[in-house]
């Protein structure tokens, strides 16, 4: 007999329709998987095998064949468990056949269902009337597959609904999820007025942000509270980032994630663990993990040259196209990147104490390449705050600068993009129109090749945010263009002599 089980495999962030095919014949007793299924595919076999016998269920001492159809697409984890267990007692007689009914999740040996990475997108790729799905993701898949979803705990739970005995179990209650950690706030950063400016400017406008300085002046701690300053994601947003988590095996204790993700990869990372891929899959890396919220690179100058530089694309597209023998897959990486890192290697910079020799120093910049630099809007040197400003009172609180980042947001929603980071062309024309003298500023840059064809636009995109957060004014004065300008100026990287 044979019998036909929707499912689906994850590729990236992304679902793909499986039809686990099981076919029981008589024969010598042996069980075959085919379709291009990875190790953890092909140990099913024993999985599924325990688990129907721990059921009380009979496994057939028959000629068991599981196809997993399109056969042409490689098949991934361990989520075809549950479908290939449903499948085999159809196929032997003990299930009755049913048609538009769609499963995954892992089986363990007792015959429990276990989660599997990828969830939501998994659901949204099953076109089937009825979704069994592990109980633990039950929750979050039902924000896309809704009423079609049927939480699953057990194997024998699957076996009583379909033959009748039992109705399908109840959603399980949503679990009381931990409060949020709360945000942490500007005010507990003393003195760095420039550095402070700068961090609202990459909030309110979305423009990538380097901080350079030696150690304990500040940086990481700045990064860290610039989530804060972000406005909440909207419902397309929250359901972006939480299928890019839920692919990724991200915990979501909270269900859809409303606030922007802040994501900090160590130095160590690989470039598959930093952009996406890996053997035999492409699963979402640390730039498609922070999409719509922050991506800090701490220590950026340890980062490997070849890992920072596959970071050109995704910064300049919003995406990230991971490709594979088994196809292309098409992640999101909508970040604003916010990079840290010291003047060189011993973190003094200058001449002046600084303990490296000329070439460490020159070597140490050249670990960060023009292009990637060229990609980047705002550069500031932050030096050791003075100890009046360490010892003085509080600063300006995180709400109130966030209150000025959401108006220029909301600008800047009304001229049809998420942020000023993304005008381009006839839309930034029409947004920011030069006034005479600021386009002799920006025609002598271009002259003495202080700007590159990029480096314009990102210069027109950065004097928009200031301009907004002045006044908004129609068109972008002298005075804005020139603050611009002097945000882009590389921050001294490698010394003097670099």
């Amino acid at each position: 007999m044979l019998a036909t089980i929707s499912s689906a495999t994850l590729a990236g962030v992304d679902g793909r329709p499986v039809s686990v095919e099981v076919h029981v014949a008589d024969g010598l007793p042996g069980f075959t998987i085919v379709g291009l299924p990875d190790a953890s595919c092909r140990e099913a076999r024993d999985r599924v095998r325990a688990a129907v016998i721990s059921s009380d269920c009979t496994w057939p001492l028959r000629r068991i064949t599981v196809n997993l159809a399109p056969g042409a697409i490689p098949k991934v984890g361990a989520g075809l468990d549950l479908p290939i267990a449903i499948g085999v007692l159809m196929a032997s007689g003990q299930l009755p056949a049913v048609s538009d009914l769609g499963a995954f999740g892992e089986l363990g040996l007792d015959g429990s269902v276990r989660a599997v990475p990828g969830a939501l997108p998994l659901a949204d790729a099953i076109p089937a009337e009825r979704v069994l799905v592990p109980a633990t993701d039950a929750q979050v898949v039902g924000l896309v597959v809704g009423s079609r979803v049927r939480a699953i705990r057990m194997l024998t739970d699957v076996v009583a609904s379909l033959a009748g005995q039992l109705p399908w179990p109840d959603l399980p209650l949503a679990p009381e999820s931990p409060p949020a950690p709360p945000m942490l706030d500007m005010a507990d950063v003393r003195g760095q007025p420039s550095a402070r400016l700068a961090l609202e400017y990459a909030a309110a406008g979305g423009h990538h942000l380097l901080l350079v300085g030696p150690p304990g002046a500040g940086k990481t701690m700045l990064a860290r509270r610039l989530p804060g300053l972000l406005p909440a994601l909207d419902p397309a947003q929250a359901m972006e980032v939480t299928r890019v988590h839920s692919a990724a095996g991200l915990s979501l204790p909270h269900g859809l994630i409303w606030q922007p993700p802040f994501r900090a990869p160590h130095h160590s990372a690989s470039m598959a663990a930093l952009v996406g891929g890996g053997s035999g899959s492409a699963r979402p890396g640390e730039v498609s993990a922070a999409s719509n919220g922050v991506l800090f690179l701490d220590e950026l100058g340890e980062f490997a040259p070849s890992v920072l530089d596959a970071l050109r694309q995704p910064l300049e597209e919003g995406v990230v196209r991971v490709a594979r023998a088994g196809g292309t897959t098409e992640q999101p990486a909508r970040v604003l990147l916010v990079a840290a890192m010291n003047p060189c290697p011993c973190g003094v910079g200058g001449d002046v104490g600084c303990r490296c020799p000329a070439s460490t120093r020159a070597r140490y910049a050249r670990r960060i390449s023009g292009p990637l630099l060229d990609r980047i809007d705002l550069m500031v040197h932050v030096d050791r705050p003075h100890p009046s400003d360490l010892l003085g009172g509080s600063a300006e609180p995180s709400s109130a600068i966030a209150e000025r980042v959401e108006l220029v947001r909301s600008l800047a929603r009304d001229r049809g993009v998420r942020c000023n980071a993304e005008l381009q062309g006839e839309s930034l024309a029409q947004a920011a129109p030069l006034e005479a003298e600021a386009r002799a500023l920006l025609e002598q840059a271009l002259l003495k090749g202080q700007l590159s064809g990029r480096g314009l636009r990102r210069i027109q995109c950065v004097a928009r945010t200031i301009r907004d957060l002045d006044d908004a004014g129609p068109s972008l004065r002298p005075c804005d263009v020139m603050r611009a300008i002097g945000l882009r100026s590389r921050a001294p990287i490698g010394g003097a002599d670099a």
